[in-house]
């Protein structure tokens, strides 16, 4: 009896090890699946983010023309306006000047030369007559200049108007295509999220978020080594040491070694701004790096010589590439939210030899 109830006991407890075995199996398969996807929509969600950033900067570009094209309108109106005063002022002298022919005794050369009874009258009106017809000349050479050039303005103010309507169009349709990318972003940001649930899950991505920026920083230390040439020079930050011009107009969110999730702390700050409001470099450099990276999507990284470093990540769009040389406070980026972000900010690290320094310490804020 002992012996049966054993067996029972021994098979009961082998099928709930196996229903364990399965369970974990199965979470396992899950788990998996859920790297996976996140795996894919990290993809998707990059690809997506640098369409953004092409839309943005062509939306940005075509801005800058419609400024210009605005000034070089104002400018040509006025210069048309000078010139319709200065031919109305030139057609009131010439009308004066054929009134004063008129009331000189209507004399022509014709008959000057036939009546020649008084001499020295002859001369002096002929003398007059000279004077006149050269500055006569002169006043009529110079009406149709202003005419020519007149309408010369006329013809660009016209060119000028048919390029307003056309980047007025152009930017209507970048605006409504960087909507429809913004929109796409949020589904797969959601769906990211939701693919990232749990909090060991999100440490993990943070950690190889950082994982990810540190190797894109030692890259660009490697790469800056390797580059003898240099046009520009760079002589660290250490004598700007609270000074430095601040990177974003906004509100300071994230504040340098804060606990950000479990052990894991800011290595940086977070600049709560404006969507597409100016990046700036907070001291002159060169860019060592620019383009999309896990996390922290479109990042620039700026080298300011004797090993320190800035770093701007979470941009809409990048205005400088890698190699290019960049002047204190000069725009190099759009605030935005790429990397995942719920809202447009920017992450802002300032590194000397690759250790984080405490940016609060280091800019004027």
């Amino acid at each position: 009896m002992f012996c049966v109830q054993a067996q029972t006991s021994d098979a009961s407890q082998s099928e709930k090890l196996k229903a364990l075995q399965n369970e974990l199996a199965e979470r396992q398969r899950k788990l998996q699946s859920n790297l996976t996807s996140a795996e894919e929509l990290k993809a998707i969600l990059k690809r997506s983010e640098l369409a953004i950033a092409a839309t943005a900067k062509a939306l940005n570009n075509t801005q800058n023309e419609l400024s210009h094209n605005s000034k070089e309108q104002a400018s040509l109106k006025v210069q048309a306006e000078n010139l319709k005063e200065r031919v109305a002022q030139q057609q009131s002298q010439l009308a004066a000047q054929v009134r004063s022919a008129y009331m000189a005794g209507n004399y022509d050369y014709a008959k000057m030369v036939l009546n020649q009874d008084d001499a020295l009258r002859f001369e002096r009106v002929l003398t007059y007559y000279q004077y006149f017809n050269k500055a006569r000349q002169s006043a009529i050479s110079q009406f149709r200049s202003d005419i020519q050039q007149l309408e010369s303005i006329n013809k660009r103010l016209e060119e000028a108007a048919v390029k307003l309507k056309a980047l007025l169009k152009a930017q209507t349709s970048q605006t409504e295509e960087l909507k429809a990318r913004k929109e796409d972003r949020q589904i797969t940001l959601a769906k990211l999220n939701s693919a990232i649930s749990s909090q060991s899950d999100e440490i993990a991505v943070l950690l190889q978020n950082e994982e990810a920026l540190i190797k894109a920083i030692n890259e660009a230390e490697e790469a800056r080594q390797r580059a003898r040439e240099n046009d520009l020079s760079l002589n660290g930050l250490s004598k700007f040491k609270g000074t430095l011009l601040v990177p974003a107009k906004g509100r300071v969110q994230k504040l340098y070694g804060k606990r950000r999730q479990g052990q894991v702390r800011w290595k940086g700050i977070i600049i709560e701004g404006a969507e597409g409001g100016a990046v700036n470099a907070i001291h002159q450099g060169r860019v060592l790096y620019a383009d999309w990276l896990k996390g922290f999507g479109l990042v620039i990284i700026i080298d300011h010589g004797e090993g320190y470093m800035s770093v701007y990540g979470h941009n809409q769009a990048l205005l400088k590439k890698a190699g290019d040389t960049v002047r204190s406070g000069e725009a190099m980026a759009l605030l935005g939210q790429s990397g995942g972000q719920a809202y447009p900010n920017l992450y802002f690290e300032i590194r000397h030899k690759g250790k984080a320094l405490n940016p609060m310490q280091w800019v004027d804020f």
